[in-house]
């Protein structure tokens, strides 16, 4: 533990103290968590980003909408609207979040937003009455649903076992919170992880969550999305948690003229473009970006940029190293008990 951590230690105690107490009311049922007659799957992790929800939530809706009616549910982080919400032809990153509409854009599935899950559900299914999974998107934290099947994820290079409680660390409750998973997916794992190394993962997350079962997965790169194929110089933009990964696999192809960092969900805007662009024209590159962050650039901007030089994004999956069909199985298997239950 660094010095600064240190530090903040007994702030990181009283927010350990009071997400234990708002997970004992859940627990011991003075608060209630509200089951429905459909599926619901939830997505999340214990720390604040960065763990590859978004290509989780996509694996599930290519592995389930052949058969069931999928819906996807999310707050919408970072947009400048509130309440339920349905995605729409007219809507943009800016009315329901990035997320959302990175799903909207891929996938022909209902997209909804509502910062309540508990209130959005019921809407979900008056307007959509034929709905079987509702994937919850970052709802690890959410009490007030109980999932039919909890999916939480930790990061290969920052797994939660290796974290701390805010504002120590990254960790939004105590490790002890991974005991409430039904399966647990290390993510963005490099391809040639060692079996030595799967189990002394699998023995650090099981002092927090014994006999939950563990999967590995990784990032999948797609071909860079665009008009053309890009230029060798490329200048970089990211504004997600976690951006390394990305950044060293553009690295690893192109030769990068200079790489801008926002914050997670960072909203673009002229100035930032205008800069962005400024560099790129002056080293002869292209800009490159994740599909989140794409998402996030509106009409307007995209077309600033289109006019000087070329933009593109690099899309990303999730792929399992290994017992992927098993995963799948565990998927399936929990939207078909619950189906057959109700």
């Amino acid at each position: 533990m660094k010095f600064f951590q240190v530090l903040l230690l007994p702030f990181a105690w009283l927010y350990d103290l009071a997400t234990r107490m708002r997970n004992y009311l859940y627990d011991s049922g003075y608060k209630t968590s509200f089951e429905f007659d459909r599926s619901v799957i939830s997505v999340g992790n214990l720390s604040a980003g960065g763990t590859g929800k978004t290509p989780m939530v996509e694996y599930l809706i290519r592995l389930l909408q052949s058969t069931e009616k999928v819906v996807t549910l999310s707050r919408g982080y970072g947009r400048k609207t509130s309440g339920f919400r349905i995605a729409g032809s007219s809507d943009t990153a800016v009315t329901i979040g990035d997320e959302p509409m990175q799903y909207y854009s891929k996938f022909n599935v209902p997209v909804t937003v509502g910062e309540e899950r508990a209130v959005a559900i019921p809407f979900i299914l008056a307007e959509f009455p034929d709905t079987g999974v509702i994937l919850l998107d970052d709802a690890f934290q959410h009490r007030p649903v109980k999932p039919q099947l909890n999916i939480l994820l930790t990061s290969y290079q920052k797994p939660f076992f290796d974290d701390y409680v805010l504002p120590a660390g990254r960790l939004r409750e105590s490790r002890r919170g991974a005991a409430r998973a039904d399966v647990i997916v290390v993510t963005k794992c490099p391809d040639d992880i060692s079996s030595i190394r799967k189990g002394e993962m699998e023995r650090a997350i099981h002092r927090y969550a014994p006999k939950v079962p563990v999967f590995y997965s990784r990032i999948k790169y797609g071909e860079p999305t665009g008009l053309r194929n890009p230029l060798k110089e490329v200048v970089v933009v990211t504004g997600i948690a976690n951006p390394e990964l990305f950044i060293r696999h553009v690295q690893e192809r192109y030769d990068v003229v200079e790489i801008f960092r926002y914050k997670d969900h960072h909203q673009f805007r002229e100035n930032d473009i205008k800069r962005i662009l400024e560099r790129a024209i002056n080293g002869n590159a292209d800009i490159i970006t994740t599909e989140k962050d794409y998402m996030r650039l509106d009409n307007s901007l995209r077309g600033l940029i289109g006019e000087q030089t070329g933009l593109f994004y690099i899309p990303i999956e999730t792929t399992f190293l290994e017992n992927g069909r098993e995963f799948d199985k565990m998927v399936v298997d929990a939207v078909q008990l619950h189906a057959s239950e109700g």
